[in-house]
């Protein structure tokens, strides 16, 4: 056993702590048209907007998913959780929770749900000022939107980890 250091030993340095290992980190805007994805990491900590996948109603769109998820095989999946103003969960709430529970049952992702209240007004307002400002050519489209707020939903996941 090693002896104990003596008792007016100067106190021994802090550990730094070591970050956490990367991780690819897999969002999602579920919407019953449209389900908007983007991929980021923790290490970056950034989100991208990947695509958009059409749900046509309540046939979600498995097959197209689980190529995004073999493809980025992310370790962690984020799932929006839509609230109301006043806080009270919305009306798609539960259809989201559903989804949440079938990507963790089909691809076996740990799933977190995140509150998306206004990720899609948000992605909208970024998307406008950056055609208006020239950063972006071609107009806007619901499907850009969809993307780009499952990136400010990965964002919010982000934040809430610092």
């Amino acid at each position: 056993m090693p002896e104990a250091p003596p008792a007016n030993a100067p106190p021994l340095p802090a550990q730094p702590r070591l970050p956490a290992r990367p991780r690819l980190v897999m969002a999602f805007d579920f919407g019953r048209r449209r389900i908007g994805i983007a991929c980021g990491d923790t290490l970056s900590r950034t989100a991208s907007p990947l695509c958009t996948v059409r749900a046509d109603g309540d046939r979600e769109p498995w097959e197209a998913i689980g190529r995004l998820v073999a493809d980025w095989q992310p370790a962690l999946a984020i799932v929006g959780l839509p609230y109301n103003a006043d806080g009270t969960e919305g009306a798609l709430a539960a259809a989201a929770r559903d989804f949440a529970a079938q990507l963790r049952r089909r691809h076996g992702l740990t799933v977190e749900l995140v509150d998306e209240r206004y990720s899609s007004l948000e992605a909208g307002d970024r998307l406008r000022a950056a055609r208006s400002s020239g950063l972006r050519v071609r107009r806007v489209a619901k499907n850009d939107v969809d993307a780009a707020a499952a990136g400010i939903i990965l964002e919010r996941w982000l934040i809430e980890r610092e």
